[in-house]
């Protein structure tokens, strides 16, 4: 257990120190600042736009479920029913 944190505290430190690398590195490229906003900006522009496509499919995946579900207890409900109508009819 002991070496599975400290692995994971050695992974956690890598990505950490690979991420302020990346940082540094763009804010300090040989480009003209507003080269370099545009592609921060541009970067930004397209991660929201990746994360708006995949929370408009998991919407989608969720109202799908739903909708399943739905139709599952109708069915469920209307078995009942039957069942009951089944039993008086029965007495």
């Amino acid at each position: 257990m002991e070496s599975s944190n400290h692995t994971a505290s050695i992974i956690g430190g890598l990505l950490v120190g690979a991420l302020a690398g990346v940082t540094l590195g763009v804010l300090f490229a040989p480009r003209k600042g507003r080269k370099t906003r545009s592609n921060i900006s541009n970067g930004a522009q397209d991660v929201a736009h990746d994360l708006k496509r995949q929370i408009k499919t998991q919407a989608k995946a969720f109202r799908r479920k739903a909708k399943d579900l739905e139709n599952a207890a109708k069915e469920k409900v209307d078995g009942v029913k039957d069942d009951i109508k089944a039993k008086a009819e029965a007495l």
